[in-house]
Parts: structure tokens; C-alpha cells; sequence
């Protein structure tokens, strides 16, 4: 049996995205979605790709650099480009980058079929491609989590437990642990990952527009309801929400989120009716719950409904050996972003963002890579680091003296050579014979 073609599809149009997926798995094909040329950088780290179909006009990087990269890091990968603003100087410069074709929207399926088959028939060689020319994040095949310590894979083996079922989970760990892409891992990497998924930060909606945001409502079920709205609930259908900042969420939302879980139904602010649902719950916090309940502002009977799995994401202090995985990785991303190249550090450099305690965790290692490497001209040094960071490093203790013990003993030592004589020692010493009364005292 021949093995399917596996072709990478970027655009930042989702529904483009979903048409061509239609298209091409009509087709026999296997696809992969981006909807940025970063995700399609990852993707082509980890998979054998075969045919890059790819937009030019996305946000932040383009798809001209991306043809560009492709061509100098996976030479023989054929190149199909998919524009709305079509152009002979456009067709000129996509050519100039490596690209194999051109292809106008709108466009037929048998267009984009002709297309495909023609951009698949300039292989050179029948192989698949991964990248050569840098070195390889390890990777579970969990979108952007990469790590190799103990502390790490205790998660993965949690997210291997619960990716194939609908039971709720409750995500817990300091700010900026990566609490979010450890919801989407368990998405993304289950059978449920063509179905929805739906992020909602409990703590960035007003208390008094989250029910609604959540749960939807019914035209005139208050000032403003000009319409009937499904919420957050509904669009996740038959796949996962995501709740971040769970303890934020008051007692009426909490309320009805129990009646969620327990019934598998939610109803519309305004409405009497019930609708039937089938949604995976994860929801995170940074908050100490038990010590909400305590306070009365969170109910013990939710915690226990979500807290069905229950999965710790360690701080970046007890991740120290993951480090240099995630260092690399930010350097990759943030060298193509604002340099068009990847960026290397220094020993000495690499040695401080180790020692140092990271209160941030991830976030805050992200954001530190990403200035290094915008102020560095291809290589981080301990110059492009910042300073508080550096006067913070926690430097193990190696039982040093202080300066002034060491010249307590040199001065005692000093003396008892010369039998206690102060002239003798004062001379050695190289101060005058006041200065070291004056060091005795």
C-alpha cells in the first residue's frame, strides 16, 4: 500500500484552512493545519512533510519567508503557494523563493488538485523531510511543551492518561508554568483534536459579562441581549473548554458550571430550556482553592467535579535540566521572527539563565530570550541579559568565608609567625602598626 503524502497547510484563515483539509483528504492526502508560519516551523520540526501549501499575506511573518526558510532547510520539499492578491511581481518574487506554483483564490477543487499533484511531481527524490541544518528540539508531540526532566514527564504521563477521554481535569501551577498549553496537549493530542477548542480567561471577563460569555442568552434577557447568542459552552461542543483562572469566577457562574458537569446540559441566561452538551472541561487556577473554600468564595463541590484528574505543572525551578531544551527552542523561534536566522548563546550566558530562581517560570524565560535576542547580533551574551537577573543568580554555597574572616585569619596567622610582634607583622602585613591595633580591636 503506498503511504499517503503528508502536506503542511498555513494560512491564518481557518476557514481556508478547513476547505483545503476537505479538499485534500478527499483526495487521499494527509494534512496538517498551521495558522502561522511559527506553528508551521514546529510542525516541520517534528513531522515528515512532503508538500507545503502555504498563504503569503498572514500577520506577523509572511508566507514569502516562510518559502524562503523552506527552500534552504528542506530543499527538495516542494512549495505550493495559495494568495487572494494575485500579481506578476507576487508570482515573480514566490518563484524567485523556491516556490513550485501559484495558485489564485477563489479556486476549484480541481484546480487545487491539479496544483498538488503537479508541486508533488517536482520531488527530486522519493524521501521525507526533516530538518538538517539545526539541532532538534526533543519533542513528545505535544505542540509546544518540550522538557526532559523527571518533574516534566510526570505531566506527560498524566496527558497520555486523559487525552482519549472526557474526564474533567483540573490544571494546577504557578503563574507562567504553562498551565494553557498543558490544556491543549490534552486537546490536541487526543482523539477529540478536529473537534473545538475553546480558551476562556475567567479572570479577564468582567464578573458581570462571564455567565453570559459562558453560557449564552436569549434576546431581552437584559439591557443590551438585542439577539439570541450561544456562549462559550455551546461553541465548544463536542470538544473541550478550557477555563483558566477558575477561582475568579463568582458563585452564580460557579453555580451553573456545577449544573454543567453534573447534568451535561447548560441553559441561556433568559431561557427555561435546557440544551444537551458534550463537552471535556480543563480548568486551571494559581490559586490555592482549598484555601478559597475555606473563605467561602469557592464551592467545595465544584473543586471536587473538577478536580477529577488533577495535574501539577511544575515551576521552572524544579525543571533547571530543561532549560537549555527551552532556551533553544525561544532562540529558534525568535531568531526567525526578528533576525531570519537562528541565534546562538554563549557558555557563560546559558550558565546564568541556569542558576537563576525564574519567579516568572516560563513566561518570564520567554521574555528574557526575546529581548536577548533582539539586542544581540546573532549570539546572546552576558551582555544582552538583564541586570537585575544577573545580580539575582542563585549561586550555590560552597561554605566561602567573608573577606573579612579571611583577614581575620591571614592577620592571626601573620602574628604567629613573628611570635605576637606587631613591628614584624605590621610590616608584613604592608600598614602601619596603628592601622593594625585598629584591625585587632
Amino acid at each position: 500500500m503506498l503511504k499517503k503524502e503528508n502536506i503542511l497547510l498555513v494560512d491564518d484563515d481557518i476557514d481556508i484552512l478547513e476547505l483545503l483539509q476537505r479538499h485534500l483528504k478527499s483526495m487521499d492526502y494527509h494534512t496538517y493545519k498551521a495558522i502561522s508560519v511559527k506553528e508551521a516551523l514546529y510542525i516541520l520540526k517534528d513531522t515528515e512533510i512532503d508538500l507545503l501549501v502555504t498563504d503569503i499575506n498572514m500577520p506577523d511573518i509572511d508566507g514569502l519567508q516562510l518559502v524562503k526558510y523552506v527552500a534552504e532547510h528542506f530543499p527538495n520539499m516542494p512549495k505550493l503557494v495559495v494568495t487572494g492578491f494575485p500579481s506578476v511581481e507576487d508570482a515573480s518574487s514566490v518563484i524567485e523563493h523556491g516556490a513550485t506554483d501559484y495558485l489564485t483564490k477563489p479556486f476549484t477543487k480541481a484546480e487545487l488538485e491539479m496544483a498538488v499533484k503537479k508541486a508533488l511531481a517536482h520531488k527530486e527524490a522519493k524521501e521525507t523531510f526533516k530538518t538538517p541544518t539545526v539541532n532538534p528540539i526533543p519533542s513528545n508531540g505535544y505542540a509546544d511543551m518540550i522538557g526532559t526532566s523527571e518533574a516534566f514527564q510526570k505531566v506527560t504521563e498524566i496527558i497520555d492518561r486523559v487525552k482519549d477521554n472526557r474526564a474533567t481535569v483540573l490544571v494546577r501551577g504557578e503563574s507562567g508554568t504553562g498551565k494553557e498549553l498543558v490544556a491543549r496537549a490534552i486537546h490536541y493530542s487526543g482523539k477529540f483534536a478536529r473537534a473545538p477548542f475553546i480558551a476562556v480567561n475567567c479572570g479577564a471577563i468582567p464578573e458581570n459579562l462571564l455567565e453570559a460569555e459562558l453560557f449564552g442568552y436569549t434576546k431581552g434577557a437584559f439591557t443590551g441581549a438585542n439577539e439570541n447568542r450561544n456562549g462559550f459552552f455551546q461553541a465548544a461542543h463536542k470538544g473541550t473548554i478550557f477555563l483558566d483562572e477558575i477561582g475568579n469566577a463568582s458563585l452564580p457562574v460557579q453555580n451553573r458550571l456545577l449544573r454543567v458537569l453534573q447534568e451535561k446540559e447548560v441553559t441561556k441566561i433568559g431561557s427555561q430550556k435546557p440544551e444537551k452538551l458534550d463537552v471535556r472541561v480543563i480548568a486551571a487556577t494559581n490559586s490555592d482553592l482549598n484555601e478559597l473554600i475555606q473563605k467561602k468564595t469557592f464551592r467545595e463541590d465544584l473543586f471536587y467535579r473538577l478536580s477529577v484528574v488533577t495535574v501539577e505543572v511544575p515551576p521552572l525551578r524544579e525543571r533547571i535540566s530543561d532549560i537549555t531544551l527551552l532556551v533553544d527552542k525561544f532562540m529558534q523561534k525568535y531568531g526567525i521572527e526578528y533576525k531570519d536566522r537562528f541565534v546562538r548563546i554563549t557558555e557563560d550566558a546559558l550558565d546564568v539563565l541556569e542558576r537563576y530562581s525564574w519567579p516568572g517560570n516560563i513566561r518570564e524565560l520567554e521574555n528574557v530570550v526575546q529581548r536577548a535576542v533582539i539586542m544581540c547580533d546573532g549570539k546572546i551574551t552576558l551582555e544582552h541579559l538583564p541586570d537585575e537577573l544577573k545580580y539575582k543568580i542563585d549561586f550555590p554555597d560552597k561554605g566561602f568565608k567573608t573577606l573579612q574572616e579571611k583577614e581575620r585569619e591571614y592577620i592571626q596567622e601573620v602574628l604567629l609567625s613573628v611570635q605576637g610582634n606587631k613591628t614584624k607583622a605590621a610590616e608584613i602585613l604592608g600598614i602601619n602598626r596603628k592601622t593594625l591595633r585598629e584591625k585587632l580591636k
